[in-house]
């Protein structure tokens, strides 16, 4: 992954970190200050056990979504998501994005990367209804494909991303990238 001008000065969000190996890869490269986003107790804790002695990784124990609330996740490994329904699933807590976003004094975000195994369709939106949208960067995500109707769903996301950013590059339902556009 190469992200061009990131640096130690800068803040890039793991918004669904799991094991944290993309948010170590990105210190390892460029030394950014990075917030790594999980909701699933058990690798939230696993996660703040990796990282408990660089000051440069916050782990946020959390979901970032349209509102406060509570997840009942799936207990899947790296596909763990609130999609799929399971018997031996967990809780995860979420936080509006707005209200943290509000509340965060840093105001660029670098590269925010969305892995989120369908929770993007419900945090995007928010996202942009928040205003928050123009704070960042680089977005990378990972759209899902749970069915006919997702296409649709990623289509109006993409539509109002268009208006901050433009796309750098994009295999749908892979991985896309999105660049926000010069003011």
């Amino acid at each position: 992954m190469q992200f061009e001008g990131l640096t130690s000065d800068s803040t890039v969000f793991d918004v669904g970190g799991f094991e944290g190996n993309w948010a170590q890869d990105i210190f390892d490269k460029y030394g950014a200050k990075i917030h790594v986003f999980e909701p699933h107790p058990k690798f939230a804790q696993a996660l703040s056990t990796r990282f408990a002695a660089n000051d440069a990784i916050t782990v946020h124990d959390i979901a970032l979504g349209s509102a406060d609330g509570e997840l009942d996740l799936s207990d899947d490994g790296d596909a763990s998501s609130a999609f799929v329904t399971s018997a031996d699933g967990t809780k995860g807590r979420v936080e509006n994005v707005k209200t943290f976003l509000d509340a965060f004094k840093t105001q660029r975000i670098d590269v925010m990367k969305v892995n989120i195994e369908g929770g993007e369709y419900d945090l995007l939106p928010a996202l942009v209804a928040s205003g928050h949208i123009g704070r960042i960067g680089i977005l990378q995500i990972q759209f899902h494909l749970y069915g006919a109707e997702f296409i649709a769903k990623r289509d109006a996301i993409v539509a109002e991303l268009s208006k901050t950013h433009a796309p750098s590059w994009a295999y749908p339902f892979v991985w896309e990238e999105w660049h926000l556009k010069d003011s």
